[in-house]
């Protein structure tokens, strides 16, 4: 049972993880806030999966919209939070 229950999950992130890759961040300047906000919250949705994603190694426990605030409101490009994120 354990091994389905594991399988089922590991293709629903193979399948995730491949349409996430090709998704980019809306640019601040041909987006709201509100679409900002929901590539936030999608991009950090929990998976399931520690051992595979890796998500929450990044985010420590923190709270990606607050991580991604400036991005959210359009104060900086959310490939520059994400690379400072990376680094520390």
């Amino acid at each position: 049972m354990a091994i389905f229950w594991w399988l089922t999950n590991l293709s629903r992130y193979l399948h995730q993880e491949k349409t996430e890759v090709s998704m980019k961040a809306p640019s601040i300047k041909d987006s709201t806030r509100d679409k900002r906000r929901e590539f936030v919250l999608n991009e950090w949705r929990c998976l399931l999966s520690c051992e595979m994603c890796g998500k929450c190694s990044i985010l420590r426990g923190r709270d990606e919209e607050r991580l991604y605030a400036d991005y959210i409101e359009g104060r900086r490009e959310y490939l520059e939070i994400t690379l400072e994120l990376r680094n520390n």
